[in-house]
């Protein structure tokens, strides 16, 4: 298999307490033949045996690893991670995918869209479900778009923290990730910032079929989610606490 080097390009990886689910992932990549200009491991104070195991990971796998004294959260572990991204374009991917075997073909479909449309600041590769509103590009990306007029909820879920890849501003252009909350108000927080400054992305209309999240009863999910993602309560709630109407997020 021909090896695929992604230049500019840093895979950053969140870590909580899913060691061995964070070495499956690298070791897909590895197995993918896939070299990225640096790998970064942003670990929000996980457990010392597992912390060990990161050790010894390293080892195998040379990433940066970023670490804290205590669990800071969701917000705090992609702020630091993204910190330490020196790249122009950074591949997001939490603990728990293993990508597909023709994964680094549409990364570089997805590296090539991001050259010829300056304007895009994100590319989607994976969701619950499909954007509602997409308009065809190429290579099976279609172009996201938002209106505060156009029916139903799912509309305002342009940004998602399922994988994707961002250009280094990112954070510089829509504020730094909210920390000191409970993770799906990260989300919805960085969702509105998103919408507010008006961001850009391609959505993967075959967004099942990139990566496959995988949890074990080893490993389960450390991100308890309620049901935001099926009802249109949250972000009616979330446009309160932060002050949001309709006439601030335009597009």
């Amino acid at each position: 298999m021909e090896t695929s080097h992604f230049k500019d390009v840093t895979l950053m990886i969140t870590h909580y307490n899913r060691s061995l689910s964070l070495e499956r992932l690298l070791l897909s990549f590895e197995q993918l033949n896939m070299r990225f200009e640096s790998i970064v491991v942003s670990d929000d104070c996980s457990k010392p045996e597992q912390q060990g195991y990161l050790k010894d990971l390293q080892e195998k796998f040379p990433f940066v690893l970023v670490t804290g004294p205590v669990n800071k959260g969701l917000g705090n572990n992609l702020n630091k991670g993204q910190d330490a991204v020196k790249t122009g374009l950074t591949l997001y991917i939490q603990e728990d995918f293993v990508p597909a075997a023709d994964f680094a073909t549409h990364l570089t479909h997805a590296l090539e869209i991001m050259q010829e449309r300056p304007d895009l600041d994100m590319v989607r590769f994976y969701a619950y479900f499909n954007y509602p509103y997409l308009k065809d590009y190429k290579y099976g990306f279609s172009e996201m778009l938002f209106g505060f007029w156009k029916l139903g909820y799912k509309k305002f879920y342009c940004y998602s923290d399922h994988p994707h890849l961002r250009r280094a501003d990112f954070l510089e252009k829509f504020g730094r990730y909210k920390e000191g909350v409970k993770g799906d108000v990260t989300e919805y927080s960085m969702m509105m910032s998103f919408l507010q400054k008006k961001g850009k992305g391609m959505f993967y209309r075959s967004f099942k079929s990139l990566l496959d999240q995988e949890n074990s009863w080893e490993e389960p999910s450390t991100m308890k989610r309620n049901r935001w993602r099926e009802s249109g309560h949250p972000v009616i709630s979330l446009l309160r606490e932060r002050g949001l109407s309709a006439p601030q997020i335009q597009c």
